[in-house]
């Protein structure tokens, strides 16, 4: 086998979900990772976690850490562990409640304190989610 054919090593991106608890974000990293969506809403307690591969091209594998962090720990104790290291963050809200959308900012404050001593920080976007659809008469 020449080297051109051999696979390529894995690299492994870290990628954090953030915004207030009900804004989707487990939505949006089970759709991503499971290619589903949950027919139940089930609130995340402390931290679910996805993989997703991914071939990028030129042949590079890549392996997608997907970290959902339940809305409700903005003031835990883990919260920073959980942001330190990331490669990129996704700060969602939910366009339907306009407090979701306040609050990004103490969620970006935390991905700031949390990252502040690192060396590279991460790739943050802004997830405006779920929209309301007018049902048909």
């Amino acid at each position: 086998m020449s080297d051109s054919e051999e696979e390529s090593p894995d690299r492994q991106l870290k990628l954090v979900v953030l915004g207030d608890g009900t804004s989707g974000k487990t939505s949006l990293a089970t759709r991503f990772a499971q290619e589903a969506f949950g027919k139940q809403y089930r609130q995340t307690v402390g931290l679910d976690f996805f993989l997703k591969r991914i071939t990028l091209p030129g042949n590079l594998n890549v392996t997608l850490q997907v970290w959902d962090i339940g809305g409700q720990t903005i003031g835990g104790k883990m919260l920073d562990k959980y942001i330190y290291g990331a490669q990129g963050i996704l700060l969602v809200y939910d366009i339907t409640n306009y407090q979701s959308f306040e609050n990004l900012e103490d969620w970006y404050n935390m991905v700031k304190k949390a990252n502040e001593e690192s060396e590279i920080q991460p790739l943050v976007a802004l997830v405006g989610n779920k929209i309301l659809q007018k049902l048909p008469d």
